[in-house]
């Protein structure tokens, strides 16, 4: 005899069976005994949070008779009488699920609502439950208001939708409408524990703990898991197990990782990128755990209340807290969640995670460059470089607010001023060997805003470096850009990023190259020309432009 699954077998048959959905349930049983009953309602909420379930308990307590026959409409229905029974096995003629995915046109809704006006056959109520509802053609809406308004006294509607969003108001304002939740973590472990007891299966805490992550809220998403975790370990449910099952990192891993990052050990971050490889592991899911880890680790260093003793991961949350600057943990939560959708970018997922990890180190504030420990300076700047033979009178400097080395000497203080003379700039007097990439260095700079804008408005002219600090000239076509704040605020981010007093002295003119911005704009609009003609050359576009006269708006096409 074939295995009932655990979802269907331990479906909720009554209202104190039902399981994270408080709120719901004291309405429901509230209107229930009142005898106030709306004549539609409406239940919204992911995948697996309970909807179906509830409409059917509802079927049952508006038609349960009890045992003896002689029950009234009930809030605990007996799940003994004829009604219930057959509610539960999926034969009761008077109670209706329809799939608004497959029946969602105007004929399917007309001929439900035509069989509507006819008296239950066996029933208190005639209820119909119609599923996934957002689905229904504009049409089939519009044949449903008037009997959703004033349905006949034995008729009750129950909407289910995952995307309460695509309803139209005209619907929504006629239904009682109830929000369910996602099922929190703790919750499914309970729940998955006194399930597996009465299954007579021997499981480990933190592998209840991984399924429920696993599941996203959906207890059925849970129990399915818990079904198949039971047939992969063949035995007791174990974390190792479960882990292997999915594809998950072991907390472990992600220690380890942070652990490297510490101490800016760029072999043994690839090193675990290899191991996972080999492991088979799914990249995604461990950027996914490792951002939720480093949210532990930040929440840890604002409110150390919030680390739980009865994670198994605690004591190193709060070892990991203290090693961590607060700055560095949230660049490394946010380059964890950024790259996620570039892992399809990537040749494979394990270079796309490999990358991850060597950004993290490599943007990490007041990173040394591997190899050269207790040298501050970057080898993309070299001593000295030979002094500049003149300087244009319509250049002033930024001064350098921040010095973190302890010898260098004091900064410089000049006002930023922005030349009026729309001149071509000449060429750099610095040799190539001096120069850093400006490119690639406006990028790395953790600047936001405004101070952004002008850095990539920018191209390097000269980059003079000597013991005193670095006086570096740079180009824009863009002065209104350069505010004395602006300009400061760069002469600090480059100050602290190579660890020596820097000043920004800014020129007015067109630059030679290109600068970030222009590269940038250039790389969107050879996108976009791509993506217009991939859309001018797709047969379906082409089908459509032929058969309907259909066109493309100009300029509509936007590259991913």
């Amino acid at each position: 005899m074939t295995a009932l699954a655990l979802a269907r077998s331990w479906r909720p048959k009554t209202f104190s069976q039902l399981v994270g959905q408080d709120h719901v349930v004291k309405a429901l049983t509230h209107a229930l005994d009142q005898g106030r009953l709306h004549h539609a309602w409406l239940f919204t909420g992911t995948r697996g949070v309970g909807k179906t379930t509830i409409a059917r308990i509802m079927a049952k307590a508006l038609n349960c008779t009890g045992e003896d026959g002689q029950g009234r409409m009930t809030s605990e229905p007996c799940g003994k009488c004829p009604a219930c029974l057959e509610i539960d096995a999926g034969r009761f003629v008077d109670y209706i699920e329809m799939d608004a995915a497959s029946n969602r046109g105007v004929d399917d809704i007309a001929a439900l609502l035509e069989k509507a006006a006819y008296a239950p056959s066996n029933a208190r109520y005639k209820v119909y439950m119609i599923d996934e509802v957002h689905m229904l053609t504009n049409h089939a809406f519009n044949a449903m208001l008037k009997t959703l308004e004033e349905p006949p006294e034995h008729v009750k509607f129950i909407l289910a939708t995952t995307d309460p969003q695509k309803i139209p108001v005209t619907i929504l304002s006629r239904c009682l409408q109830f929000n369910l939740k996602q099922m929190p973590v703790p919750l499914i472990v309970e729940h998955l524990e006194k399930v597996l007891a009465a299954e007579n299966v021997d499981c480990e805490t933190n592998a209840l703990r991984v399924l429920a992550k696993a599941a996203q809220g959906s207890m059925r998403d849970a129990l399915s898991l818990t079904d198949q975790a039971i047939a992969y370990a063949a035995g007791k449910v174990s974390e190792e197990a479960v882990r292997g099952m999915l594809g998950t990192l072991d907390d472990a891993y992600l220690i380890r990782i942070l652990d490297a990052l510490i101490a800016k050990d760029g072999a043994t971050l690839l090193a675990i990128s290899n191991e996972m490889g080999e492991r088979s592991m799914s990249f995604s899911l461990a950027l996914a755990d490792l951002s939720s880890l480093i949210q532990k680790i930040a929440a840890a260093q604002i409110v150390p209340e919030s680390v739980l003793e009865d994670w198994p991961e605690a004591a190193e949350i709060r070892r990991l807290a203290s090693a961590l600057t607060k700055e560095e943990a949230q660049l490394f939560y946010q380059i964890s969640i950024t790259s996620r959708p570039d892992l399809s970018l990537a040749p494979d997922e394990q270079t796309g995670f490999a990358m991850t990890l060597l950004r993290m180190l490599a943007f990490r504030p007041g990173n040394e460059t591997p190899g050269r420990a207790g040298n501050s300076s970057p080898p993309v700047a070299s001593a000295t470089s030979a002094p500049r033979q003149a300087s244009p009178a319509n250049q002033t400097a930024a001064p350098a607010r921040s010095v973190p080395a302890a010898s260098a000497p004091a900064p410089m203080a000049s006002k930023p001023a922005v030349s009026a003379s729309p001149a071509p700039v000449p060429a750099a007097t610095a040799s190539a060997a001096n120069r850093p990439d400006w490119h690639a260095l406006m990028r790395q700079l953790p600047v936001k805003g405004l101070v952004q804008q002008l850095a990539f408005q920018t191209e390097l002219q000269d980059w003079e470096d000597s013991p005193a600090g670095v006086r570096a000239t740079v180009v824009t076509p863009m002065p209104q850009l350069a505010s004395e704040a602006s300009v400061g605020r760069l002469a600090d981010a480059l100050s602290a990023h190579f660890g020596k007093p820097i000043k920004v002295l800014i020129e007015k003119g067109e630059v030679e190259g290109k600068t970030v911005a222009k590269v940038d704009a250039q790389i969107h609009q050879e996108k976009r020309q791509n993506a217009e003609q991939m859309i001018a050359q797709d047969p379906f576009i082409q089908q459509l432009e032929k058969e309907f006269g259909a066109k493309v708006v100009g300029g509509s096409v936007k590259p991913l």
